[in-house]
């Protein structure tokens, strides 16, 4: 009998990173294609199909058993129904991207968010393995969340749960892309970062990543930027931890990069702002971007046992 493999795919608005992963979380082979978003919705679907129906024909040409396909999208998500029901990266609305998988790929298939799926990775293989409350914060771009117990992660009765980007942090805060201000999203994504820097110090085009190296290079300006954003991330965190009551919280996504520069701004304002709710472990990451893919790989494996 063949080794089996999962056909995972964790697709961004820009490019999509693919995978053949072992059912205990081994990758394979892997594989990054353009996701062709500004092609329009239809042409991202089929794209999708046509590379997991290549990585699954890759699978079988190798003597390998591909056994179920697993897909990860931005945006909102209903899992149970296997729908791509929003996303303002890649265009979909109401996409049943699950069924369309099944039809072409004939094996089960199941369909997540990305950053759900990620936080699953994290949580069972990556820095929350042996915890059974794990919440994973992305930081990037943007700011999401996702919660896992038990092993298992919460969509939500309609699939949005985890924006923890959208909670308000800072009343009357900046602007953000929902049209809110002082969000989480606004005030500590890497985005922001660097638009905050931008601003004050005139330098244009200022990324996060300057920001950091500038900061621990000892600018001040750069350095009260940066301790502003932590803070602002621990005021979300505090709210998390309020409503969910984990035992560790996983940062992970670029800004996690920065590591301990990151890492222990955030644990302190965490800790000066907790009261009688338990201080969760904060620690990084372990994954990097290959936590999608192995997210979405184990997305496909649960459904199989369901």
């Amino acid at each position: 009998m063949s080794e089996r493999v999962v056909v995972a795919l964790d697709v961004g608005g820009t490019g999509m990173k693919c995978a053949l992963v072992r059912p205990e979380g081994t990758v394979v082979h892997e594989e990054r294609h353009p996701t062709l978003a500004a092609r329009g919705p239809e042409a991202v679907a089929e794209n999708i199909l046509a590379v997991a129906e290549s990585l699954a024909g890759r699978a079988r040409a190798d003597g390998l058993t591909p056994i179920a396909t697993g897909i990860a999208v931005p945006g909102v998500v209903d899992e149970l129904n296997g729908v791509a029901v929003w996303s303002a990266n890649v265009g979909f609305r109401d996409v049943p991207l699950r069924d369309l998988a099944v039809q072409r790929l004939g094996m089960p298939a199941a369909l997540g968010h990305d950053v759900r799926v990620g936080a699953l990775a994290e949580a069972r293989l990556g820095a929350g393995r042996g915890h059974g409350h794990v919440l994973f914060v992305a930081i990037g771009t943007g700011i999401a969340a996702g919660l896992v117990i038990d092993g298992a992660g919460y969509p939500g009765a309609h699939g949005a749960a985890g924006e923890l980007g959208h909670v308000v942090v800072r009343s009357g805060g900046a602007l953000c892309g929902c049209g809110a201000r002082g969000c989480l999203e606004a005030e500590a994504s890497a985005k922001s970062i660097g638009r905050r820097y931008a601003e004050l110090s005139g330098i244009a085009d200022a990324t996060a990543f300057d920001v950091a190296t500038r900061a621990a290079a000892g600018e001040k300006l750069a350095g009260r930027v940066w301790q502003d954003a932590a803070e602002a991330l621990a005021s979300g965190l505090l709210t998390a931890q309020a409503l969910y009551d984990v035992q560790v919280v996983v940062l992970g996504g670029g800004l996690a990069e920065a590591g301990d520069d990151l890492l222990r701004p955030v644990r302190a304002a965490v800790a000066e702002g907790i009261t009688f709710h338990r201080t969760p472990e904060i620690v990084r990451a372990e994954l990097g971007d290959t936590a999608g893919c192995l997210g979405a790989a184990l997305l496909a494996l649960d459904s199989l046992q369901e």
